[in-house]
């Protein structure tokens, strides 16, 4: 009996760790338009993202909306790839690692118990699949196995950034020339999470899947401009078999800028706007600055 009632308390506020970050979402690797690009071997690139995503909108799969809930995530993370070759085909390696500050975190007026700092450390290999070379119409796909380990701090009951277990993300990757200077580029990605034991409470979180595409115009080689849609679902999670409300799905629309402050600098940046979303919170706004360095 008592563990019944101690799992319906936590379905409103632990059964949310680890699903607010990121795009709202457990596990989605977002991109920036040209991430595809195939950089020269031995070429390295040190990236540095600082982003702030404000709600005021929770709701529960099927149960509607929680009203005098809100959420404010700072989110920054340190990324680095190094770009080389196995037997002749193009390859990248990565890893990047997050730290969060959430604030302002209530559901139906009650505050939660969040963990602020470090999240998990994803590593990632990138294999290019295919790379035609045309100025105008090349196309280039890739294939990433991302990992996600868990290195962030997680406490079952509290919001945060780790996500206490282990996560599979395999994401397929593709710019497509379309001639004039404009490029699409896509991405879609699946999310799996393995299950976990905590407090004697198993938790199991079903996969999760996230689609990208973009329209981007290159005005020259330093600048460029895209405009895109991010699509959400999945990730049902559930507490000893119980289910406990917390699918989601979104819809965002973005819009995407950089620019080549010096031959090895960029400055890149992205504003996003939830369509719609059910089940979490939904979004008023996600800003994200990003800063490169090529070596």
């Amino acid at each position: 009996m008592a563990k019944k009632l101690f799992r319906s308390a936590i379905t409103l506020a632990g059964t949310l760790a680890g699903l607010l970050l990121f795009s709202g979402s457990a596990g989605a690797i977002d991109i920036y338009p040209a991430d595809y690009t195939v950089a020269p071997a031995g070429t390295n690139l040190a990236l540095v993202y600082l982003g702030y995503t404000p709600s005021n909108n929770f709701s529960l799969d099927g149960g509607g909306k929680v009203p005098q809930s809100s959420l404010d995530q700072t989110v920054g993370i340190i990324r680095w790839l190094h770009y080389s070759e196995i037997g002749g085909m193009p390859v990248a390696y990565q890893f990047y690692l997050p730290f969060a500050r959430l604030s302002n975190a209530k559901v139906g007026g009650q505050d939660l118990q969040v963990n602020n700092g470090i999240g998990d450390l994803t590593l990632g290999f990138t294999a290019f699949l295919l790379k035609k070379d045309d100025a105008n119409y090349g196309t280039t796909i890739g294939l990433t196995a991302y990992v996600s380990v868990d290195t962030g701090k997680y406490d079952f009951g509290k919001a945060g950034a780790g996500v206490g277990t282990t996560t599979y993300t395999p994401q397929l990757g593709i710019i497509q020339g379309l001639g004039h200077g404009f490029y699409f580029d896509g991405a879609l990605d699946v999310a799996v999470q393995r299950s976990h034991n905590e407090q004697d409470f198993h938790v199991d979180t079903r996969a999760s899947t996230e689609v990208q595409a973009y329209l981007r115009y290159q005005f020259s080689p330093a600048s460029s401009l895209s405009f895109g849609y991010a699509g959400f679902t999945g990730g049902k999670q559930y507490i000893d078999s119980v289910y406990q409300q917390q699918e989601t799905r979104s819809n965002q629309v973005r819009i995407f800028g950089s620019h080549m402050l010096t031959p090895t600098w960029q400055l890149a940046g992205t504003l996003g706007k939830a369509l719609s979303a059910q089940g979490g919170f939904k979004e008023q706004y996600n800003a994200q600055l990003r800063l490169m360095k090529i070596f």
